[in-house]
């Protein structure tokens, strides 16, 4: 008799949370990782998660613990869902106790400041793990509609085909429906960028402005993503799917996606501090719009509504200005 695929995922926010009770779901043995001792004892004797996914009834095969090594201990897959910027802190810490032959599993969506790397790439770089042992999971995804068992597709990335089919096999429920993928490079950028474009609609949002902004806004947001994903060599495919347009749509559309409300703040006309502030979430493209932007640049491609999140966002440039100045740009033929 096969033992049940084991999963660790190290995280207890809302996507953490609501992605170890898919790999539940769908059969495995699930231990979540928190810092929080207190926050584990909850989840394990409530059967929830009160600080991030209240009233949610967990699966009885999901317990957690704040002890990494126990988390760690024999994990098929080990699942890193932190915000992005902590990662490589938090993982270097980590590594020592990862299951040798684990498959690191990205639930992220940003770019390291500084470096300009995907959270495969920080990963690959703290673990030295080859890229046939690093995974991505991504799409349109947003936590509470997951947690809630709504019907969702989703995207697992990995170099390694049988690999992304493991984990095909070992998140797929009768709600959640993943599909394999080997463009990783597409993948994470999708992911990435899409949160800036999230703050740029929410700011339209927030500002007044119709439909007619958010529809230009998402179809140029998703021409800029395309445009450096092209740069970095993936395949220009993946941005019409689930990774790309799929998980664009969501964020630019739901009150529940955590830019887009950021955004909508920003746009009200909140300060960067204020609405920080009324946030308790983190939301991914507030930092990453600055290395998506330097990543851009580093490539030589040019990524106007990025660069105006990023004059709004930490230059303080006023939102009514930088629109206008976005819309001044030259002319030029839309499939450039």
């Amino acid at each position: 008799m096969t033992r049940p695929v084991k999963a660790a995922v190290f995280g207890t926010g809302s996507w953490g949370t609501a992605f170890g009770m898919v790999l539940a779901d769908a059969g495995c043995d699930v231990t979540l990782w928190g810092r929080r001792p207190e926050l584990a004892d909850a989840v394990n004797s409530t059967r929830t998660n009160p600080d991030y996914l209240p009233g949610v009834d967990l699966p009885e095969n999901l317990r957690a613990t704040a002890d990494v090594a126990e988390a760690a201990d024999g994990a098929d897959f080990t699942v890193l869902a932190v915000p992005s910027q902590t990662l490589r802190g938090n993982l270097a810490a980590w590594a020592p106790v990862l299951a040798p032959d684990t498959v690191l599993v990205s639930l992220m969506k940003g770019v390291e400041l500084g470096s300009a790397m995907r959270m495969s790439e920080v990963i690959q770089d703290v673990t030295k793990a080859g890229e046939e042992r690093v995974a991505i999971v991504t799409g349109p995804n947003l936590a509470r509609e997951i947690a809630a068992r709504q019907p969702a597709a989703a995207v697992v990335a990995c170099r390694d085909e049988v690999v992304a089919q493991r984990l095909q096999v070992a998140c797929h429920t009768p709600y959640f429906r993943p599909y394999t993928n080997t463009d990783v490079v597409g993948c994470e950028l999708g992911g990435a960028v899409k949160n800036v474009i999230g703050l740029a609609v929410g700011i339209a949002d927030g500002m007044g402005l119709g439909d007619n902004t958010k529809g230009s806004l998402i179809t140029r947001g998703l021409a800029e993503t395309t445009r450096l994903g092209l740069a970095m060599g993936a395949d220009p495919l993946t941005f019409s799917g689930l990774a790309g347009l799929g998980d664009l749509v969501a964020t630019c559309s739901s009150p529940l996606s955590r830019n887009h409300t950021f955004g909508t703040n920003l746009g009200r006309g909140m300060t960067l501090e204020e609405t920080i502030a009324a946030t308790n979430q983190t939301a991914e493209g507030v930092k990453s719009c600055e290395s998506v932007l330097d990543l851009a640049r580093r490539h030589g491609v040019d990524m106007p509504i990025t660069e105006t999140v990023v004059e709004i966002v930490h230059e303080g440039k006023p939102p009514v200005v930088a629109v206008k100045e976005l819309m001044s740009r030259s002319a030029k033929p839309e499939r450039r």
